[in-house]
């Protein structure tokens, strides 16, 4: 018996059907027209009042042997499911000792029957099934009736592969609806789901209700809280991969700023990393489902810094590590300001200069004061900190007295280490 699934050496050649993609029919179809072309049609009359306990047969042995089709035949399912069967044997009947292509509307019907079982929530397996034990059946009758009205066996032969390649027509057919209408439905929901991340990062745009309805027709469960992660956007001349992630994961790759929106990020992120390739993401905090926006714009912010040096590069940056330089620099503009103030008195100096007593004056103000704390701090020996500090008393001098200017002067040097990529770990171990 011939497989339903359509063969590889007939997909060579593939034709239009008019809803939008491409069908292997014509092909089949021509093998198939062939055979029955070459039968003898005055056996047909004679077969024909037979037709009706063999289409009764075949929908019987088919809800015997696929348990996803044994109900009752009323409403929608019995029409499609008569309709089927009956359409299948009268066009191959219509079609002996005379061949020709089928109607756009008998193909139509078999391809809608692939969309109502995508619809209906069935496998191909049951329907592909379904074709076979039909097939079956259908040749069951055919010998059978053959063998009594003394039909050539070279009648027999053909007839039998006429029938198994009448099945890989119509099951091709339908394996087409099936296909179209789960790829359409993959379009609506990533739509709908696009729509929701959208309004979520938008909530001014959007009433409650409306986000309520957005997110059941997107399949999504409202959350009390989210978290947001900015991903590194794609070149022009790639697309970024979609990553594998749970479903309760919404995705919006296609914009300018590409984001993953997740009420639970330690699990469902756990294995992003590895499959962001050369790329950076970072993720926004825990928000209320309404600050979704803030949680983004942090997560932004915090990718912008990794980008930049100023955090330390890694594949998935969480932005809660990072909460002080991210308000430190919040505002660039008033940060810069406040830092070429304090820091003018460093200007004079050399950049070597620079560097200790700025590296200097910051362990200073972290430790209070304590020159065994910044030797240890700063693997240098304690005299040469005390002679490091009298050069900070001749610079800053009344600076360091004063409590909102030590404030100020730490801020600065601060984010004057952050900007410069000198991360903790590093200015620790900078040579004296």
């Amino acid at each position: 018996m011939r497989s339903t699934e359509p063969s590889s050496d007939r997909g060579n050649s593939v034709a239009h059907n008019g809803s939008g993609h491409t069908s292997t029919l014509q092909v089949v179809e021509n093998e198939a027209a062939k055979l029955v072309k070459s039968l003898p049609r005055e056996h047909v009359a004679k077969f024909l009042p037979t037709v009706g306990q063999l289409t009764a047969d075949m929908i019987t042995e088919i809800q015997q042997a696929v348990p996803a089709y044994a109900r009752p035949l009323e409403g929608y399912f019995g029409t499609i499911m008569r309709s089927g069967v009956e359409q299948a044997v009268r066009r191959m009947l219509d079609t002996v000792g005379i061949g020709g292509n089928p109607s756009r509307d008998w193909a139509n019907l078999y391809r809608k029957i692939g969309k109502v079982e995508f619809h209906e929530g069935r496998s191909l397996d049951s329907l592909q099934t379904a074709y076979r034990v039909g097939g079956r059946v259908a040749w069951r009758h055919i010998a059978d009736w053959g063998m009594r009205h003394h039909l050539p066996m070279r009648t027999l032969t053909v007839l039998a592969e006429a029938i198994f390649v009448y099945i890989d027509e119509i099951s091709a057919l339908s394996i087409e609806g099936y296909t179209h209408a789960q790829s359409q439905s993959e379009l609506v929901k990533d739509r709908r789901r696009r729509r929701l991340s959208q309004a979520l990062l938008n909530p001014a745009r959007t009433a409650h209700e409306s986000l309520t309805t957005l997110a059941d027709k997107a399949g999504w469960s409202l959350r009390d809280e989210v978290a947001v992660v900015a991903l590194e956007p794609a070149d022009d001349m790639q697309e970024l991969p979609v990553p594998d992630l749970p479903d309760d994961v919404l995705m919006d790759l296609d914009g300018p700023s590409p984001c993953l929106i997740t009420a639970q990020p330690a699990q469902h992120l756990a294995d992003l990393a590895p499959q962001l390739g050369d790329r950076r993401a970072a993720v926004g905090p825990m928000v209320a489902i309404g600050d979704a926006a803030t949680s983004l714009r942090l997560a932004r912010r915090c990718l912008d810094l990794v980008l930049r040096g100023v955090i330390e590069d890694n594949p998935l940056t969480w932005s809660e590590d990072h909460i002080a330089t991210l308000c430190l620099l919040g505002d660039e503009f008033l940060i810069s300001e406040l830092r070429s103030r304090t820091l003018a008195p460093l200007a004079r100096l050399t950049s070597k200069q620079r560097h200790r007593t700025a590296q200097t004056t910051l362990a200073w103000l972290e430790t209070r004061g304590s020159v065994s704390d910044i030797a240890q701090r700063l693997g240098i020996h304690p005299q040469t900190v005390r002679y490091r500090m009298r050069q900070v008393d001749s610079i800053f001098g009344d600076t360091l007295d004063d409590p909102d200017r030590r404030l100020e002067l730490e801020i600065s040097l601060r984010v004057d280490q952050a900007l410069r990529g000198q991360h903790p770990t590093k200015a620790e171990q900078c040579p004296t």
